[in-house]
């Protein structure tokens, strides 16, 4: 039974090592301890209570990554009210987001005024700004709000209750806020250390967005679990990261796979193996093999790759902290105990080990989808979550993602995914990111075409890349078009942006 909530971890944690350092602020060099943590939050959660948020209201966060996110988060959650993270890479949408979650209050960065006022009149629900950087026209001074140290009002809060609006990445369509619950996504954060094997020693860095459900439960929940320091840093920087690792003794990083890929590239050109990393987790999406082979090879540092969705409050499966064999080295991992996952055919029944199918998740889901009550049918029937990802699952439990169903490309009516194609193109030199999509074909229905970043300073033609798959996959099951980008289009959460390359795609034959 759940009985856990987000404030609980930190009152537990407060409560058994008052003194250890909770958050560190790579970028401001500032720190706060776990009992600082407790009484900090608290005054954030009495200042939001004299503003009127109660129990059930949203509160937007607009933010960079910093210690303050932290404790503004923990005082919405103390006081029963809903986060609502916007990426500060959405802010031309900053009115959609906002008109969509309905919240009461927006606190945001300094250098993000003008963007707000620009939207304020489009935003009818808010009643109160707050500037993290003290006082703007018409937001309150976060500091001021702080400095009034009022005691929060005591709410009844339940592991059932809503803590969390978190909204898809749209890699594959418009963002959806998935409301997630206190009670199985702090469950979840547990078994997520525990596969981990976190201890108050571990010392972690995170690079991705605070916005994103990755970040909270990849990083900071599950450190908090075990008492250990986390690290949150709004600007990637190779080089200050690696400086970063020596100087803290960084033991994780949380980070997806582009990040992971300049930090490798970083420490091949210098030489400087981390000394004290004892992992590095990868999710946001699919981690290629080249990348964990490198990491393992290389380096000695298992690349512990994880796979969840926005829907699920923690991950459906994931690796362990070890350097896995070659038989395993391509798959996710097994699938975590906090759920029940299965693969499935059309009809929900499951299919036979080592056969592809649909991922499905039962237990420890979101609640549904704010306001889209027909989206929500649709991805939680029969008493399952349908993720719309198709894998296999291996007799040892590990599971390989193949893609998304949406992703699916029917070649001379046999469906092909893109992660082996993007596998094979990945392993050329000169690449650095690729994305494959459906193309039209007058023949075959539809074919895969590859979009393709090269790394600075690499060259390589397109014909040379489809004789480089053709190579490894083989000449019906490689790709058919490269076409090479001078930068690949992104997400606001750091993925390559699927579904804008496949509209170009679309709309170029349309007009044909």
């Amino acid at each position: 039974m759940d009985y856990l909530t987000f404030p609980d971890v930190l009152r537990r944690a407060a409560w058994r090592r008052p003194d250890q350092t909770f958050i560190y602020w790579s970028d401001r060099r500032r720190s706060i301890t776990y009992s600082d943590g407790e009484r900090v939050s608290d005054a954030v959660a009495g200042g939001l209570a004299e503003l009127g948020v109660r129990k059930g209201d949203r509160v937007a966060i607009l933010a960079h990554n910093g210690l303050d996110y932290v404790l503004a988060m923990f005082g919405i959650w103390k006081l029963g009210a809903v986060s609502a993270h916007i990426n500060v890479q959405q802010v031309h949408n900053l009115a959609w987001f906002v008109n969509d979650a309905g919240p009461r209050i927006l606190i945001y960065t300094g250098d993000l005024h003008d963007a707000v006022m620009h939207h304020l009149p489009h935003m009818p629900s808010l009643e109160h700004l707050i500037c993290f950087d003290g006082a703007r026209p018409s937001a309150h001074d976060w500091n001021a709000l702080l400095a009034t140290d009022l005691k929060p009002p005591a709410v009844i809060l339940s592991a059932d209750d809503a803590a969390h609006l978190s909204y898809t990445s749209g890699s594959s369509g418009k963002p959806k806020g998935a409301v997630l619950a206190h009670g199985y996504t702090a469950r979840a954060t547990h078994c997520i250390a525990e596969r981990l094997q976190l201890s108050p020693a571990d010392v972690s860095l995170g690079p991705t967005s605070l916005a994103s459900s990755y970040h909270l439960v990849a990083n900071l929940l599950p450190a908090m679990h075990r008492c250990a320091q986390v690290g949150v840093r709004k600007q990637w920087d190779a080089a200050a990261v690696v400086a970063e690792i020596a100087e803290r003794g960084v033991t994780f990083i949380a980070a997806n796979p582009l990040l992971l890929a300049d930090l490798l590239n970083h420490i091949r050109q210098t030489g400087s193996r981390p000394a004290t990393l004892r992992f590095v987790m990868c999710g946001g999406a699919s981690a290629p093999l080249e990348l964990k082979r490198a990491y393992r090879d290389e380096l000695g540092i298992p690349l512990v790759e994880a796979y969840g969705q926005s829907e699920l409050g923690g991950f459906v499966a994931m690796g362990y902290p070890r350097l896995e064999d070659d038989a395993h080295l391509s798959a996710i991992g097994p699938e975590l105990p906090d759920r029940e996952v299965r693969i499935a055919d059309q009809d929900d029944r499951p299919v036979a080990v080592g056969l592809p199918g649909e991922i499905l998740i039962r237990g420890g889901v979101m609640l549904g989808y704010h306001n889209l009550p027909e989206k929500t049918r649709e991805v939680l029937r029969n008493g399952w979550l349908h993720t719309g990802d198709v894998g296999i699952m291996d007799a040892d439990g590990y599971i390989t993602l193949l893609g998304r169903l949406s992703e699916r490309i029917v070649m001379n009516g046999r469906a092909v995914f893109p992660r082996p194609l993007e596998e094979a193109l990945l392993r050329h030199p000169a690449v650095r990111y690729v994305c494959v999509v459906g193309a039209p074909h007058p023949q075959s229905g539809r074919v895969p075409r590859a979009f393709v970043e090269l790394l600075p300073g690499a060259s390589a033609t397109p014909d040379e890349l489809l004789a480089h798959c053709q190579d490894l996959l083989g000449a019906q099951n490689t790709l058919r078009e490269v076409e090479i980008l001078a930068q690949m289009p992104m997400t606001p959460t750091g993925k390559i942006a699927r579904a804008d390359l496949q509209a170009c795609v679309d709309s170029a034959e349309a007009e044909r």
